[in-house]
């Protein structure tokens, strides 16, 4: 089926803003239905009206969309094709992106085509922010040797990287050193609305799950895995399902003496308890007035720790003021302005005659909100830090859980003495802080806690207060506009002093490169089983997640994360317990030192500037010395290193050809593994450190690389030896055809026991195809890109599955693999399939979407499957190999 004209010609019209002709499909004409549509909605109408083709966006996507109200309700969910107007990226995920991109271009050019013509077709941001961590803390110039460190280990990544710079057209790369993706979003790359040739709203999707940051600023936005990121910038449509929407409603206003962090956590305890995965949520209400688009922004981050897909803030007043004070030019702001009020889509929280419709409405009471921290093992855990110490020691011996560690009575008194660097003797027990970071875009992102922290940090200074040497504090900025604000305001050198240097521009701490600890501390928590804490202005607090000896992790308000490290422990009651003393030994409370938002608002006025912004992001491309001083290949094509153990070109386009192949048989497969039901991406996707043993570990070390030298495989995603052989290398991975669990499976008709890529790798040295046989659910969890390339990569050529995640059956056609569906009642226990058979799968010229085939099986028997291919638009991914290989043949 080849693409068509759109339809809904008839809805563009023009208008003329500072002189100037847009046009613009006018969805506001649309009617009663579309005046009810939540705002969050508008926007996917919006997109399915503009790029209707009748290919990859039918009328039947305008249409349901338009009828949200009641297909919202549909039992199984009403799916659309969405195509967002562009694609966001962080350097870890981004990787894998860039190095396709590069390949597409080797194999444009192998078909006698042009590789020039290989760019992303809609923009794309790439922020390089997840390599840099906290080696060096508590010392000048902890930044400047951070940031070497950074490029040491991360030189092959970054030269790539900036290769792809100058070598595609439509992609910025924004280099290390220079903020964390969400918050260089926030504050420079969102349009809010995009003014080419016709004016529509911003949308992004980008594969970090905190995209949904951008929703802060009025831009509809959230995470997807690298397929479907790789399918936008190519301009393809993505599926989802039509979303129910959460109204939430705030009234009321903060105390003077919370924070939005308060806020956000008071929000995601909510959210988490009423349950909305898979749902949209928008804000309304009168209270949502009083909140700063730094505050919305910081709820809007949050939004996947309570597990929304979107928490939507429409276009109001204060987006545009905020726009001005980020520096956006005032033409810009006039024709945001005026095409959002012309589409009905833009929003006064004040009037609730333009409430929408939504799927069901809760209630927040700002007023309600009180000083909080979650932890000790879930964001969602929010404690109120008046009952936080008892809190912390029901913790110690609750049962072992996510409020639990277990301890008996008897252990509640265990402590420790280690000698610190100083020369001196300290003592830690169950509580002490020994990680306090300022940290994460969540926080960072607002001046308000910003200048909050550093104001404590200044009156604490001033009382004679200090942190205890050995607690690793740090302070990592979002932006350097962070630093050019606190620099002004005159509270850098407070900071210092209680040791909240600057340690690097990226996410650090909170996405858990909060780097070594002293090694007698560690040493000392380990010895005497001590739970000890970190304190931290992030997002997410799992087990393991921050640091192996911090057991304990609290999400606090960079306020409270120095409020913590004052204390050295969170085994405290701030209401009655002193956090230390005068010169004089008169006592310190924490409310003596606690600025209100009046007092943090006015210095917000005065020292968050737009020229601040202009200066800051005027630079924001040409990077540091040393990434300016990365020598890079010119050209358009990369040239490859054999040798890289980072970047490597994946044979995705090996022995491709210009035409159409016939689609092929599956003939005497054998299968590679036996999965039971809820399989997550967790399971296939390679992530984590490489264990030792791992046919991963045994490639790096054939490269004479140490264990030491070995690193992640998230930072090895360029390279898809490594990640082959980290796919299903999961230790929990329970595979029916294995002895035991683990990656293991068994090869035939050998018998022989071998790691799952072994086995694979045997199988394609005979020539043999692959199949994996699982149960329900297969593919549940995020989104991830290799849990599709690897499976691809070991052989797998078709899935049979008693049912699919949505988003991840959509990844296996994106590489070419078919995913089958055993049909109701049917299973491979049913069935009798033990996995030691051979199963042949005849696939007709003629197949269709939802058609059935039948597997022939070398005992006799067979079954039939249904084939989920949904679309014509899968169909016609798969007949190509997948949708790279499809779009390298459009491009010829």
């Amino acid at each position: 089926m080849a693409a068509t004209g759109n339809p809904y010609e008839k809805l563009l019209k023009t208008m003329n803003i500072n002189g100037k002709r847009f046009k613009y499909y006018d969805i506001s004409v649309l009617g009663e239905k579309y005046d009810r549509l939540p705002f969050s909605i508008r926007v996917l109408l919006e997109s399915c009206v503009r790029n209707c083709d009748n290919f990859q966006v039918l009328e039947k996507d305008v249409k349901n969309v338009l009828d949200w109200e009641s297909n919202q309700n549909v039992q199984g969910g009403v799916e659309i094709a969405f195509k967002p107007a562009r694609v966001i990226l962080q350097d870890l995920t981004g990787v894998p992106a860039v190095v396709d991109f590069a390949a597409m271009r080797d194999a444009v050019k192998g078909l006698g085509g042009n590789p020039d013509k290989i760019n992303p077709i809609c923009p794309a941001d790439l922020v390089i922010d997840h390599s840099v961590q906290v080696d060096f803390a508590r010392m000048p110039d902890a930044l400047n040797k951070n940031q070497e460190l950074e490029f040491e280990r991360n030189k092959e990544r970054f030269q790539f990287l900036k290769w792809g710079a100058q070598a595609f057209d439509n992609m910025l790369i924004v280099p290390p050193g220079s903020g964390i993706v969400h918050q260089v979003n926030l504050e420079y790359l969102a349009r809010v609305v995009f003014t080419g040739d016709v004016l529509h709203p911003d949308s992004v999707v980008g594969t970090d799950s905190h995209t949904t940051m951008i929703n802060g600023l009025g831009v509809v936005g959230w995470g997807v895995g690298g397929i479907e990121a790789e399918a936008v910038m190519l301009g393809q449509a993505i599926s989802m399902l039509l979303p129910k929407v959460v109204g939430y409603k705030l009234v009321g206003e903060l105390d003077p003496l919370t924070t939005s962090t308060d806020l956000v956590l008071t929000i995601t305890k909510h959210l988490r308890s009423l349950g909305v995965v898979g749902k949209f949520v928008e804000f309304f209400g009168p209270g949502v007035e009083a909140l700063s688009i730094a505050d919305r922004a910081t709820v809007a981050n949050m939004c996947p720790e309570f597990g929304a897909t979107v928490a939507h803030f429409p276009v109001d007043e204060r987006s545009l003021q905020y726009l001005s004070q980020t520096n956006r030019s005032a033409d810009k702001i006039k024709i945001i302005e005026e095409y959002l009020r012309a589409t009905k889509q833009f929003r006064d929280y004040s009037n609730p005659a333009q409430d929408p419709i939504f799927s069901e409405v809760v209630e927040l009471d700002l007023s309600t909100v009180v000083t909080s921290v979650s932890g000790p093992k879930r964001p969602q855990d929010r404690v109120s830090v008046s009952v936080m110490k008892k809190d912390f020691q029901d913790c110690l011996t609750n049962k072992v859980g996510f409020k639990g560690y277990g301890l008996s009575p008897a252990q509640l008194a265990t402590s420790g003495s280690f000698s610190f660097s100083d020369g001196k003797t300290y003592s830690i027990t169950h509580g002490s802080v020994i990680i306090a970071a300022i940290t994460s875009c969540t926080n960072t992102s607002n001046p308000s806690v910003m200048l909050g922290a550093g104001m404590l940090a200044k009156k604490a200074v001033e009382n004679g207060l200090s942190v205890l040497p050995y607690i690793k504090t740090s302070l990592s900025p979002g932006s350097g506009v962070v630093t050019y604000y606190l620099r002004e305001s005159g509270v850098v050198p407070y900071l210092e002093k209680l040791g909240f240097d600057i340690v690097g521009y990226g996410c650090m701490t909170c996405i858990g490169n909060s780097g070594p600890i002293d090694d007698n501390i560690a040493n000392t928590i380990e010895k005497n089983e001590l739970v000890c804490c970190g304190v931290l202005s992030g997002n997410r607090n799992f087990e393991g997640r921050i640091h192996p000896n911090t057991r304990a992790n609290y999400l606090a308000s960079p306020l409270l994360v120095i409020a913590y490290a004052l204390a050295g422990t969170v085994d405290i009651d701030f209401e009655t317990e002193p956090l230390g003393k005068r010169a004089d030994g008169s006592p310190v409370f924490l409310r003596e030192i606690w600025p209100t938002r009046a007092e943090i608002q006015e210095v917000e006025n005065k020292y968050v500037i737009p020229g601040m912004f202009k200066e800051v992001y005027e630079k924001i491309e040409e990077g540091s010395a040393t990434w300016q001083a990365l020598d890079v290949p010119k050209g358009k094509l990369y040239g490859w290193d054999p040798e890289s153990t980072y970047i490597k070109r994946p044979p995705f386009f090996d022995g491709m050809t210009k035409d159409l192949p016939p689609i092929r048989n599956i003939e005497n497969a054998r299968c590679l593994l036996l999965l039971g039901d809820s399989v997550t991406t967790d399971h296939i996707s390679p992530a984590g450190s490489i264990a030792r043993n791992s046919p991963a570990a045994r490639f790096l070390a054939d490269r004479g690389l140490t264990p030491r030298e070995f690193n992640s495989y998230g930072s090895r995603r360029g390279n898809d030896a490594v990640m082959s052989r980290g796919t299903f290398a999961n230790i929990r991975l329970v595979n029916k055809m294995a002895p035991s669990p683990g990656p293991r499976t068994v090869h035939h008709p050998s018998l022989q026991v071998m790691d799952i890529f072994d086995a694979a790798d045997r199988y394609a040295k005979e020539n043999v195809s692959l199949i994996a046989i699982v149960g329900k659910d297969y593919g549940s969890g995020s989104s991830r890109d290799w849990a599709a390339k690897g499976p691809f990569l070991l052989g797998i050529r078709a899935v049979i599955a008693e049912s699919f995640e949505r988003i991840h059956r959509s990844n296996l056609v994106g590489m070419g693999i078919m995913p089958l569906e055993f049909l109701p009642g049917q299973n491979a226990d049913s069935l009798g399939l033990t996995g030691a058979e051979q199963y042949t799968i005849k696939v007709p010229e003629d197949l269709a979407p939802q058609h059935l085939l039948t597997v022939q099986v070398d005992n006799g028997t067979s079954f039939q499957v249904k084939v989920r291919f949904d679309t014509e638009v899968d169909l016609t991914y798969y007949r190509n190999g997948g949708i790279l290989n499809y779009m390298i043949r459009k491009m010829l």
